[in-house]
């Protein structure tokens, strides 16, 4: 059975907002500019040894390469200390 539009629109409201807390969550942990933009994701991985639900959030840095910050765990599960050790491993 296919969920109804109103159940639909709940979950895509609640994803928008657990979305924006990660982008001020990331933008303060990682001391960010206002002109540094941020883009959170979630995304269902199906390669093996990848997790079920996996975050990524794009970095844009003017001036610098976009860089991608991949945190195995679902958007509400992120903390500050994933933030940091996914920043530090993708830091070229």
């Amino acid at each position: 059975m296919f969920p109804s539009l109103k159940t639909l629109r709940a979950r895509a409201r609640e994803r928008a907002s657990a979305r924006q807390s990660l982008t001020e969550q990331v933008r303060r942990v990682l001391a960010l500019a206002q002109e540094d933009a941020v883009s959170v994701n979630e995304i269902a991985c199906a390669d093996p040894g990848c997790p079920d639900t996996e975050t990524v959030i794009l970095l844009m840095r003017a001036g610098q390469p976009t860089r991608a910050l991949k945190i195995g765990k679902p958007i509400e599960a992120v903390t500050d200390a994933d933030i940091g050790v996914a920043e530090r491993e993708a830091s070229p």
